[in-house]
């Protein structure tokens, strides 16, 4: 890729796109710049990967054909008006929070940008990372592409509707804390049957990244992965029916439908 990236903000999600940036080899360093009100973060950046770094949010605006804003969302604003005299006329603009919304991307510019709305998830860090990406009008194929690459090299992409952005933190962007939950649940019951913790924490964690590993390569229905597992009369099935006859199922759902509604809050500009 033949484009200067700069990243304001430098936080775990804005380090792990970086790395993934740098290691997957679309660009090289020295077109990448970032920012952030953290020096640590920034001198920790510079030495390990020898990008560019700035406390100046214009300077990183001033310098990138890619602007990633990858701060909380109730700074966006702020920062958008702080560096729109100086970003370049064709400049793309990628942001990263939840709520922030395309149009209002634009409402803060004052005028048409070449928007690309994302939402990744923390197993970023991990380079197994989920992104939904959405567009507008005025992003090119070329554009969009350059998006998906950035994306891609730290974990898997997805083109959506916006219409649907809400609801990618139910089921990517916010999953992970359940499934982190799964896990510790998972251990503790081992641990309750005197294992280690430590050993526990590992069968747990090897499990979950096996069964979904499963999901993505074979193409199988999960209901179908499931009933693999469920002998006749077996231990499986056994807890299997433990689960339903404790709404495994529909707690989760329950807990996404929660998640989803406060994601359109946030899109609404709602606490």
């Amino acid at each position: 890729m033949n484009k200067k990236i700069g990243f304001i903000g430098c936080g775990n999600m804005g380090q792990a796109m970086i790395g993934g940036i740098i290691k997957s080899g679309i660009t090289s360093p020295e077109n990448i710049i970032t920012s952030d009100m953290n020096e640590s973060f920034l001198h920790s950046m510079k030495n390990k990967y020898g990008l560019l770094t700035t406390l100046d949010n214009t300077e990183v605006a001033s310098f990138s054909d890619i602007i990633i804003l990858a701060v909380k969302p109730n700074i966006y604003e702020k920062v958008i008006k702080e560096i729109s005299p100086v970003v370049k006329q064709d400049v793309l603009i990628i942001t990263i929070a939840a709520g922030i919304t395309i149009d209002f991307v634009k409402r803060a510019f004052g005028r048409d940008m070449k928007v690309v709305r994302t939402m990744p998830n923390t197993p970023a860090l991990v380079g197994e990372g989920m992104t939904a990406l959405s567009k507008n009008s005025s992003v090119t194929d070329e554009d969009l592409k350059d998006a998906i690459s950035i994306f891609e090299s730290f974990g898997k992409a997805e083109v959506i509707d916006e219409k649907l952005m809400d609801s990618i933190p139910a089921v990517s962007g916010s999953s992970p804390a359940y499934v982190f939950m799964f896990i510790e649940a998972l251990a503790d019951g081992a641990v309750l049957r005197g294992m280690p913790r430590d050993k526990a924490y590992k069968f747990a964690a090897q499990a979950v990244l096996g069964a979904a590993k499963m999901v993505l390569e074979t193409g199988e229905h999960p209901g179908s992965l499931k009933d693999k597992v469920c002998s006749p009369g077996g231990t499986t099935i056994e807890a299997v029916y433990s689960l339903e006859m404790n709404n495994f199922r529909g707690t989760i759902i329950s807990a996404m439908e929660s998640c989803t509604k406060k994601a359109e809050a946030m899109s609404k500009g709602e606490k």
